[in-house]
């Protein structure tokens, strides 16, 4: 389960720019998770909020937003999405859509980034 040391390190990250930043509270959170990483979006939200109690995100509206398989084909030089066949987050082989080959360069759908983070801070530091 991956999903509670990536959970771990998106609180590290989010509490990490909240201190740098005055915040008093974390209002909200937007995650891109890429239909490859392997990670369950729905254990990596149940965890999010396990591990924010009593922290500044606690509370806090998490938005995970899925990334698409976007590719290079380097066989027939296709570039755009994937063919996922509606594998939700589990997909093993990347396949071009046009040619059908595995010979293809991934550029997107990887990664799993902090994309924004909403805070409250005093009126004092505001």
């Amino acid at each position: 389960m991956h999903e509670l040391s990536m959970a771990q390190a998106i609180v590290d990250t989010v509490l990490d720019a909240a201190e740098k930043n005055n915040a008093t509270e974390v209002v909200e959170v937007t995650i891109e998770v890429g239909m490859l990483t392997m990670l369950n979006p729905e254990q990596l939200k149940f965890l999010l909020d396990v591990i924010t109690e009593d922290t500044l995100l606690e509370n806090s509206k998490i938005i995970i937003e899925d990334v698409p398989v976007e590719i290079e084909c380097r066989n027939c030089e296709f570039e755009g999405l994937a063919n996922t066949d509606g594998s939700d987050h589990y997909l093993a082989i990347v396949l071009c859509p046009e040619c059908g080959e595995r010979n293809v360069e991934i550029i997107k759908g990887r990664e799993c980034n902090v994309k924004n983070i909403k805070i409250e801070k005093s009126d004092e530091d505001a």
